[in-house]
């Protein structure tokens, strides 16, 4: 089945140095893009993370040191990845938690200013996890009846994971084939952050998910603790977080005008 599209979307997956979304690097990035008209595009950067790349890590998808000594640094390749994207929707297998967080970082430490805004993103992994519980592989292999070959290279993911939603739109009845719809059905918790350390509460409040304040609501910390919010800039988390609360910050103050 193909998808119905009435923007296009962009399926992507990252090799990195590791699973901090604060702190780690991509070093490999890959994107499918498809159109409503059903033309697609696809490019793949390797990418110079400026640190050295864990052997842990290069285990996994089998990218070095040396092999990106020559490569550009993310900041170089920013701009051309943010033209690809910033018109579509974006897919992933695992991204809601971890591929959309990272790149969000590595594009905001480039100086671009990346939110989703009034677009949505789909998680292919929760679709299968609700449906099935096994991993990329699997899942390719149990959608499509195919064994993904180069597994943990960014781009052979990446159109497994095109392959595996179509195929998963063909199996399931009640899934409906509208990337809203998807998204939504992907979604674990309403993050306001990618990262989910800021949550929407049922009444459609901002609360924190973590540490000492876990479930309070974020405007009345940060009114009754105003050192929290600078704890939270000046600790390792994501760029996005907190310029998410920075943004509640302003919000409430401009209220208050």
């Amino acid at each position: 089945m193909e998808l119905k599209l009435h923007r296009p979307i962009c399926f992507f997956d990252l090799e990195t140095t590791g699973i901090d979304v604060a702190k780690d690097k991509i070093v490999e990035i890959a994107i499918l893009k498809v159109f409503p008209n059903g033309n697609k595009e696809s490019k793949t950067w390797l990418v110079n993370p400026g640190i050295p790349i864990p052997e842990s890590s290069s285990k996994i998808h089998g990218i070095t040191d040396e092999k990106v000594a020559n490569e550009p640094l993310f900041k170089e390749l920013a701009s051309q990845i943010y033209q690809m994207i910033k018109d579509s929707d974006l897919a992933g297998f695992n991204s809601d938690r971890f591929d959309i967080p990272l790149l969000a970082e590595e594009l905001l430490r480039a100086g671009i200013d990346f939110d989703l805004g009034n677009r949505v993103s789909v998680d292919i992994q929760t679709i299968f996890h609700k449906k099935e519980e096994r991993t990329l592989s699997a899942a390719y292999k149990f959608y499509c009846n195919q064994v993904l070959e180069n597994a943990h290279s960014a781009m052979a993911d990446t159109t497994a994971t095109y392959e595996i939603l179509k195929a998963q739109l063909d199996r399931y009845d009640d899934l409906e084939n509208d990337i809203k719809f998807l998204a939504d059905y992907t979604t674990r918790k309403k993050s306001v952050d990618f990262a989910g350390f800021i949550a929407l509460n049922e009444d459609g409040k901002e609360i924190f998910t973590f540490g000492k304040h876990k479930g309070g609501i974020v405007e009345e910390i940060l009114e009754r603790e105003p050192g929290y919010y600078g704890w939270i800039q000046n600790a390792d988390f994501p760029l996005f977080t907190k310029k998410v609360l920075t943004s509640i910050k302003l919000r409430k103050l401009n209220n208050k005008l």
